[in-house]
């Protein structure tokens, strides 16, 4: 294995990883509190503009020399208006919406925003940029970092020159990372964590970052012990003060409420925590994003400020409900710790042959 693959994860301090979570959760201050920690945080860029994405950088910068990454949505095909009229239709009869329009999130702006100005890493998610784009980055001194759901997408990653691929599991909160989302008829059940570790740890020689539904040091040791070099946390950090997360969303994160997978809110699957809104449109809503994103995005700001959780995107791993409520420096510390503690405690017991 190329050194060159592993500069970051072997030169943290734990194996801890930030989650980019878009939409507000990500701050400058949350990634910073994180690397400041001896773990490697991550800005999410996704639905921000390159101007927005460089000037949450600067801040990032300002108040850590620790190294950090950036992560960019990947664009896929717009979505035919035809594929998204009947559920605009019914969507429309209760709500008011915005502009279902398509955009690439800014791509080639930002690509060539971290070719000028690098990070330690960019890790990209909804796909996989380019041998030529990766090389720009690489060129620029950045390491590559490909989020993957399944051993054919950590093929294509890895040919197209992937230093580093971040294995989601089907626990995971948020949007899932698939290069491709299925028809919303398609009934093929995604990978849990464990299972994909297992795979791509068979399939390729690249370091992986394992993430989905881990929030204890336990968790993370698991992961550690399938094969893993990191583990990425969203969930867990979405109560720290430092964190950019909505009252409406932290209000219910500890609630024994279940989670499923929807693309009701953004045309795009992605579990969060259930609600009227999911229960009522899942079944209908098309494979469309960005497209019902943008079309959703006034009634769930609407339902933001009312207070409203039946009517906004409450996205959330399995684990949710065990989240503290801590400082990222402080949660960080204690994970590792932890996870430290459950390697030692399964290293401890005996395993008689058979």
């Amino acid at each position: 294995m190329s050194e060159t693959w592993t500069v970051i994860i072997d030169q943290l301090g734990v194996p801890i990883v930030l989650a980019p979570m878009a939409g507000g959760p990500s701050t400058p201050e949350l990634t910073a509190a994180v690397a400041e920690a001896g773990g490697f945080g991550q800005l999410a860029a996704g639905y921000l503009s390159a101007d927005d994405t460089a000037a949450r950088i600067a801040a990032t910068r300002a108040a850590t020399a620790e190294p950090f990454g950036v992560n960019l949505f990947v664009p896929g095909p717009e979505t035919p208006a035809a594929d998204l009229a009947d559920y605009l239709t019914e969507l429309g009869a209760d709500h008011e919406l915005g502009d279902a329009k398509f955009d690439t999130d800014d791509w080639d702006a930002k690509l060539d925003l971290l070719v000028a100005d690098p990070v330690a890493a960019v890790s990209f998610t909804f796909g996989c940029p380019t041998t030529t784009e990766i090389a720009r980055l690489h060129a620029a001194g950045s390491e590559v970092w490909v989020t993957v759901t399944s051993a054919a997408e950590a093929r294509v990653a890895v040919e197209a020159g992937a230093d580093v691929l971040i294995a989601q599991g089907a626990e995971a909160g948020g949007h899932r990372a698939t290069f491709v989302d299925r028809p919303a008829d398609d009934a093929t059940d995604p990978l849990t964590l464990l299972a994909l570790v297992q795979i791509l740890t068979a399939a390729t020689d690249r370091p992986l970052v394992a993430t989905g539904g881990l929030i204890t040091g336990a968790g993370i040791a698991a992961a550690l012990a399938a094969g893993a070099a990191a583990a990425q946390l969203g969930t867990v950090f979405l109560r720290c003060p430092e964190a950019g997360t909505n009252q409406v969303h932290r209000a219910v994160l500890i609630e024994d409420n279940p989670t499923m997978l929807t693309r009701a809110f953004t045309g795009r699957r992605a579990r969060g925590l259930r609600n009227r809104f999911m229960i009522e449109h899942t079944a209908t809503a098309p494979a469309a994003y960005p497209e019902i994103h943008y079309a959703t995005a006034p009634l769930r700001a609407a339902a933001r400020a009312a207070g409203n959780s039946d009517e906004v995107n409450l996205w959330a791993g399995q684990t949710h409900a065990l989240a503290p409520e801590l400082p990222a420096g402080e949660l960080v510390r204690t994970l590792a710790a932890d996870t430290k503690s459950a390697l030692e405690s399964a290293l401890s017991r005996r395993i008689q042959p058979c």
